[in-house]
C-alpha cells in the first residue's frame, strides 16, 4: 500500500462509527493528510466497496488524485458504511484491519 500507513487508515476506521462526537477529529486527522495521502485513503475505501480490485491500485490512486472535487474529508463522512468499506479494503490488501485497530489502544 502506497502513500499512507495503515496506522491512519486504522485511525479513521476507529472514528468513523463516532462521528456524531468525533466528527471534528475526524476531519481534523484527514485535513491534515497530505494530498497523497488522502487519495490514497479514497483508493482503500474504493477497493474495500468493490469499486477497483486490489490489482488497480494505481488506476484507482490516479482516479482519487485528478478526481477530488469534494474535500476528501466531506466525501468520506458522506459515504455510507466507511468504516466497512475501508476494513474491507485493508484486508484486500493483506492488512489485517483488526490488528492495526488494535495498535491504536
Amino acid at each position: 500500500m502506497e502513500h499512507i500507513s495503515a496506522n491512519k487508515v486504522a485511525a479513521v476506521i476507529v472514528m468513523a462509527p463516532e462521528l456524531d462526537r468525533a466528527e471534528g477529529e475526524m476531519r481534523g486527522f484527514i485535513d491534515r493528510m497530505g494530498e497523497e495521502e488522502q487519495a490514497a485513503l479514497v483508493t482503500v475505501m474504493w477497493i474495500g466497496r468493490g469499486a477497483f480490485d486490489v490489482e488497480e491500485w494505481d488506476e484507482a490512486f490516479e482516479t482519487a488524485m485528478n478526481e477530488a472535487t469534494t474535500p476528501t474529508a466531506d466525501y468520506l463522512i458522506g459515504t455510507p458504511h466507511l468504516a466497512d468499506h475501508l476494513e474491507a479494503g485493508l484486508e484486500a490488501l493483506g492488512i489485517s484491519a483488526i490488528d492495526e485497530e488494535n495498535q491504536l489502544m
